[in-house]
């Protein structure tokens, strides 16, 4: 084990310094507002407030991959949240999910607009108001949804847990690094072994539960997530590289996975979208005109 000095919690705890390592300046015991600042507003029906983490590439690839399947009224700007620089705290997003984390979406495609924040929540309201990637029979449609609340329940433990303390904490904790690698194979190990069965998460058919489980397990199985491919060795999780390649070649997955992006190659960050023909334009090109 380490040499940390053993730690005795305080009869009761009180927020006196900073947590440490990266996104610290993100957490504090409170919530509501810091700051007024009112989120802009496009001319699609859906306005979605997000950053390309994980959480937010379900929403924008639900969305692609509904305008793919010819669902217009799907369109949608999608508006970048910088929540290293504070704005999941302003006024304006705040008022529309209360929890300030990302993503957060407007729906104004009825006469009252309609506030939904939770990626999962936000998978569920599109597949119901557009009738894709939700099941209607009911025992798929539970598979489906209990693969999606699968991965609501599960992944706080690959991120909040895994990914923290072995890529973001400010030391290295022998223990905590070995409990969260631990649950984190055994996550992998129980998809590896549904989609030994199965397609797709849910069944034969692309879902919702595909969407939600992709961006953070598939990204871990890619070896795109923490940098842990190696460490975790994940490539020995071969039925879930499969399903991780399978979706990942999918244009519209593709597309999604570009929205509100930061990091990366500038060639694969759109860092707003508006339009469809935003996917036209690298965002390099964007950058540079910006700074010109």
């Amino acid at each position: 084990m380490t040499d940390t000095p053993e730690y005795t919690p305080p009869k009761v705890w009180t927020w006196n310094k900073g947590s440490g390592g990266r996104f610290a300046n993100i957490n504090r015991p409170i919530a509501g507002a810091t700051h007024e600042k009112e989120l802009p507003v496009g001319r699609h029906p859906f306005q979605l407030y997000s950053l390309a983490t994980p959480n937010g590439v379900k929403v924008t690839v639900m969305l692609e991959e509904l305008l793919a399947r010819g669902h217009s009224g799907a369109e949608y700007d999608a508006w970048l949240i910088k929540i290293g620089d504070g704005d999941q705290f302003g006024s304006g997003f705040v008022g529309i999910n209360p929890n300030s984390k990302i993503p957060a979406l407007l729906d104004r495609s009825g006469p009252t607009p309609i506030r939904v924040f939770e990626s999962g929540a936000i998978l569920v309201h599109l597949a119901e108001k557009f009738g894709e990637f939700l099941p209607t029979e009911p025992g798929a449609r539970a598979e489906c949804l209990s693969w999606l609340f699968w991965q609501m329940g599960s992944a706080p433990y690959l991120g909040g847990g895994f990914g923290h303390f072995y890529a973001y904490a400010p030391t290295k904790i022998e223990y905590a690094i070995d409990r969260f690698a631990m649950e984190t194979k055994r996550q992998l190990d129980v998809l590896d072994r549904r989609l030994g069965e199965s397609e797709y998460l849910a069944g034969s058919e692309y879902t919702i539960a595909d969407m939600a489980v992709w961006p953070w397990y598939g990204g871990l199985a890619k070896g795109l997530l923490y940098g842990a491919g190696e460490f975790l060795d994940v490539a020995s999780y071969t039925n879930v590289v499969r399903w991780a390649d399978q979706i990942g070649a999918r244009p519209a997955v593709q597309r999604g996975r570009m929205v509100n992006r930061m990091q990366g190659e500038p060639s694969s960050q759109l860092r707003e979208r508006h339009e469809a023909s935003d996917f036209d334009t690298k965002t390099e090109d964007k950058l540079a005109a910006a700074a010109e």
